[in-house]
């Protein structure tokens, strides 16, 4: 029986900085994800604050003392977009910096430009 997955589409550099993590963590964000192409929602991935409910979630995997994190949407029917890919290296709690909240939101726009013109 074949699967009908969902395409993963790469924001910006997320693909390279998602290779960067040690292996292990590769390797749990890479199911988290095959779970999302699959149409489900892996128990790793949760529903990042401040985006509206599920429409961005967030992969957060630990290593060590390290915390990384892959974010993803699947607001665009059929389609996984990456948006980013970090080792969360702040301080302040587990609040998600404000600078990769702005970048999430930039590519979460380009990625709706780029689903519309797949569509055209």
């Amino acid at each position: 029986m074949k699967l009908d997955l969902k395409p993963i589409i790469w924001m910006g550099s997320s693909r390279e900085a998602l290779r960067n993590f040690p292996e292990g963590v590769r390797r749990d964000i890479g199911q988290a994800l095959y779970t999302a192409q699959q149409g489900e929602t892996d128990p790793a991935a949760k529903p990042l604050k401040g985006f509206g409910g599920a429409r961005v979630m967030e992969i957060v995997d630990r290593h060590d003392t390290n915390t990384y994190r892959t974010v993803y949407t699947v607001q665009f029917a059929g389609t996984i977009y990456v948006l980013h890919a970090f080792q969360k290296k702040s301080k302040k709690g587990i609040a998600t910096p404000q600078k990769d909240i702005e970048l999430i939101r930039q590519r979460l726009a380009a990625a709706g430009q780029n689903y519309k013109e797949r569509q055209s």
